[in-house]
């Protein structure tokens, strides 16, 4: 019966750093965030590296950090051919939450969470978010499709045109914005359910491109940004008044993956690993993520975005070209030069991990052997056609590991993501 539920309600605010967030709030300009903000339940988060959104919410509905889920970053490269592809739901080897809830006969509702395209199967309902491209493979049950697509339902915004055209990233915005809050009518009503979870994308999506619009008062666009931001608070406060209205027992978790700055420049490491000698390209590649360009017999180590190192060694990649015994003193080499890294007299990393350090479960075997935590202004990036090592590209924002937004109604005081993660679990008497 209903009145026995002990719910748990989740809502993500993608990208949210928490400093921000609480001079928002403060300044009065987000009177519905600021139920929540301007709690002594609210505090920072760090989220686990690379501060991506497919790394953290994975380790959000998993409680495990990298290591255990097997999710490193937005691509994947194959062992054999050196070809990159998109990670995607297949690539999260841990059971999630809502999947161990089903095992104790437990309903959840979960609008628009990242990573989780094509959506697996859970009792309940599950709409992906980014990287989503098809409706029908983005929702279960399927009968959800043609539900969502009669209420004209975004899956994402189009950012393509992001820093040249800031009329139509805030119109494409403002789309994805009423799915949510549509979804969120459809979804909440009928009460079937003991976890229900709305992740909001939209701030991640302007702030890459418009962060300074948000965040600096004197900013030309800060008017039209912080009209957006009203009408997100507003959403926040339809889904806080749901909240409220529920019966008890309840508790409620708001929080974002990662944090969010002002962007200095884009550092490329490949070009870095380039002018060391330590990458050799056959050619520029045809575009951003053409790994296949990379020359194998003649490279020692290659980056992935965000700040991922791997190694060219036999063990792993069918041409590499050195043994671990090497690729060891390899790493500590390029660690210790990726530490003294400065672009404009900056040092570029807060850290640079030996990812043995930082992760922990089944699948750390396949980390990358350096994970670069840069200095906050700093986005990190692995690309193939780059030749200058930094600059900018049209991100005015980028992700920072630290700063991120919490509260949890319950007062717990995680660390990282994946320590939230094991809260929600716990909340249900399970253990990831």
């Amino acid at each position: 019966m209903q009145h026995h539920r002990n719910r748990l309600v989740i809502l993500g605010l993608d990208g949210l750093p928490f400093s921000l967030a609480r001079e928002l709030c403060r300044a009065g300009k987000l009177p519905n965030l600021a139920r929540v903000a301007l709690s002594p339940n609210a505090r920072a988060l760090r989220a686990e590296l690379p501060e991506l959104s497919p790394v953290n919410w994975a380790s959000l509905v998993t409680g495990r950090d990298p290591g255990g889920h097997g999710v490193f970053g937005f691509s994947r490269i194959d062992p054999a051919a050196y070809a990159l592809s998109l990670t995607d739901s297949s690539a999260i080897a841990a059971p999630t939450l809502f999947e161990r809830m089903g095992e104790k006969g437990l309903t959840s509702k979960v609008i628009n969470l990242p990573g989780a395209y094509p959506a697996r199967p859970i009792p309940g309902m599950l709409v992906a978010g980014f990287v989503a491209h098809d409706l029908q493979k983005a929702v279960h049950p399927p009968f959800l499709a043609s539900i969502l697509a009669g209420e004209g339902y975004v899956l994402e915004a189009d950012t393509t045109r992001g820093a040249s055209d800031p009329d139509y990233l805030l119109a494409q915005a403002r789309a994805t914005l009423r799915s949510r809050a549509k979804a969120l009518d459809l979804f909440w009503p009928d009460l079937a359910w003991d976890l229900f979870m709305l992740v909001l994308t939209e701030t991640d999506r302007i702030f890459h491109f418009f962060y300074p619009a948000v965040a600096e008062p004197l900013h030309a666009l800060h008017g039209p940004f912080m009209e957006f931001m009203a009408e997100w608070d507003r959403v926040i406060g339809l889904f806080l008044d749901r909240y409220d209205a529920l019966p008890e027992p309840k508790r409620l978790v708001v929080l974002a993956d990662h944090g969010f700055t002002a962007c200095k420049a884009e550092v490329d490491l490949n070009v870095w690993l380039m002018q060391k000698g330590l990458l050799s390209l056959r050619e520029k590649g045809a575009g951003e993520y053409d790994s296949s360009v990379i020359a194998p017999h003649q490279t020692a180590a290659f980056a992935l975005d965000p700040g991922r190192v791997y190694i060219n060694c036999k063990e792993r990649f069918a041409r590499g070209v050195f043994h671990q015994y090497v690729a060891d003193k390899l790493r500590a080499e390029i660690k210790a030069g990726l530490e003294e890294l400065t672009v404009d007299g900056e040092r570029v990393m807060a850290a640079v991990h030996d990812p043995r350090a930082i992760y922990s479960g089944p699948l750390a075997f396949k980390a990358p052997d350096l994970v670069c935590e840069p200095n906050p202004g700093f986005s990190l990036t692995g690309k193939f056609d780059r030749t200058e090592l930094s600059g900018f590209y049209g991100r005015a924002g980028c992700h920072t590991a630290g700063d991120a937004f919490f509260f949890d109604s319950a007062a717990s005081a995680p660390g990282r993501v994946s320590e939230a993660g094991r809260q929600l679990f716990a909340h249900f008497g399970l253990e990831p």
